[in-house]
């Protein structure tokens, strides 16, 4: 008789044939050392990865069959970044059920976006593994829906929006500064600011693109007081 599904195979809603692959995809690369990179879920990722990508290109294509390819990259864009993989991983656990060594076991790797989002990959390539491409479509498709329904219309990054912003009033492109780079890994931080229009503002974020996004936010912020 097989093992009864976990917890987090529960909330996943896909019980593993194979439990070796969830145990994989849920051991974080800090673990490296103590089993091997093989069996850490960087792997995974890289595979999880384009699973997403594949099931998320259809899924989008077969909602908006009328709609430019811009605007469903732009959709893509969003729905497969790190600002959504990570939420959806907290809602069903993933947190709690990462593998790692016991030397990182009282870091915030837990509670870290990034080692979040990877995870999420990797245990989308896990089920693909595990039971083919239905079977992490059935997944994506079920986690994914809030966050596809509530895209009214394409989204816009804070830089794109800010662009467009400037170029509509004949002021140029806006200009990107990195300020400060600290920390290392999971603990990176980046500040930038960014001038326009004669204003400038700033912001932080765990990697270069991220800060010139907040920092773009902030700038456009400053404008709807």
């Amino acid at each position: 008789m097989s093992e009864g599904p976990t917890p987090f195979e529960t909330r996943l809603g896909h019980h593993f044939k194979d439990r070796a692959l969830l145990q994989r995809a849920l051991t974080h690369a800090s673990a490296a050392g103590e089993s091997g990179a093989a069996k850490t879920n960087e792997r995974l990722e890289f595979l999880g990865d384009r699973v997403l990508g594949l099931c998320m290109a259809e899924w989008l294509s077969e909602l908006y069959p009328h709609e430019k390819e811009g605007d469903l990259g732009k959709r893509f864009g969003l729905l497969v970044s790190r600002d959504v993989l990570a939420p959806i991983a907290e809602r069903l656990g993933l947190g709690e059920a990462l593998r790692l060594p016991p030397s990182q076991r009282q870091s915030n790797l837990r509670q870290s976006a990034t080692a979040l989002a990877d995870a999420l990959e990797a245990v989308l390539a896990a089920i693909y593994l595990d039971a083919g491409l239905p079977a992490a479509r059935a997944v994506i498709e079920r986690e994914w829906r809030d966050a596809l329904q509530g895209q009214a219309r394409p989204p816009r990054s804070p830089k794109s929006q800010l662009q467009e912003w400037t170029l509509k009033r004949g002021l140029g492109l806006p200009a990107y500064i990195t300020v400060s780079v600290g920390g290392e890994g999971i603990d990176s931080r980046f500040e930038a600011t960014v001038i326009a229009a004669g204003r400038e503002a700033s912001g932080a974020g765990s990697n270069k693109r991220a800060a010139e996004q907040a920092a773009a936010e902030a700038w456009l912020l400053g404008i709807a007081k």
